[in-house]
Parts: C-alpha cells; structure tokens; sequence
C-alpha cells in the first residue's frame, strides 16, 4: 500500500536511509545515523511530500518530493522490497510535479532504474554535493 507518510514513520524511513549508506561501499557516512535520524523527523516529513510503501504494518520504502514541488530528494526500498514493483509506483505517487532528481554516478542500479522509468540525462557534476560524489541530474521525459 502506497500512503501519504505521518511523522510516525519518520524513523523507519531514516533508518531505511541509515541501512542503504551502510551497505553502499562507495558511499561516506556525512552524517552520524543520528543525525539522519532528526533530519527526517524534523525536516524531510514535515516540509516535503513524502509517500511510504506499507506491507504488513512495515515501511518497505519511501519517496520525498523537495519542497520546489519539483526535485524527487529521495527513493530509497528496503533490500528485502526490491525487485517488486514497488519503486516504480513510488514513483508513480508523485509523478504530478516531480519531474526531476539526482542520483550518484556510481550508483549504476539507480541510473538503469529511472531511464527505464523514463528519465534522461541532463548534466553531470564533479561532486557539487555534501557527500563531494560525482552525480547525475536526471529529468522526467516528455
């Protein structure tokens, strides 16, 4: 079930943040789990539009929607929720607006996941990012 998130589920989508840095080898911990924590408390749930894939009274996944109304911030699944379709109709939750993201050059998953969805390139930068990685801005085709 696809929902419209509640400050409830603030921990469950940090944490699902938290696991994802975790098990990325490429990717440097900016920010203590802590701290991901709080942001999402106190930042992406009560100033972005954020939607939660629920099953089982568990959060599988989630997607933020800056507040530009325009920039998905993030799209993150649990690992055990992937493969299932639940990404794309994430996705589709948002599609009114959210025309555009950022995803890390080295994240090969993602740039193969939002070109099927039907995102294109637009830019590449060098790292202009907090993590200082080399990304990818990508924008919904026409």
């Amino acid at each position: 079930m696809i929902r419209p998130a509640r400050s409830e589920d603030a921990p469950a989508c940090a944490a699902i943040r938290n696991d994802w840095i975790d098990a990325t080898p490429w990717m440097p911990r900016v920010h203590p789990p802590d701290d991901v924590a709080r942001h999402y408390r106190e930042s992406v749930l009560p100033e972005q539009r954020v939607f939660v894939a629920e099953h089982d009274s568990r959060i599988e996944g989630f997607v933020a929607v800056a507040a530009d109304g325009e920039t998905v911030s993030a799209l993150y699944l649990a690992p055990e929720a992937r493969g299932r379709g639940i990404g794309p109709t994430l996705l589709e939750a948002v599609r009114e607006g959210a025309q555009r993201l950022w995803t890390f050059q080295a994240n090969a998953g993602a740039q193969r996941f939002y070109r099927r969805e039907g995102f294109r390139e637009i830019r590449r930068t060098e790292g202009d990012n907090e993590e200082g990685l080399p990304d990818i801005l990508f924008e919904r085709g026409t």
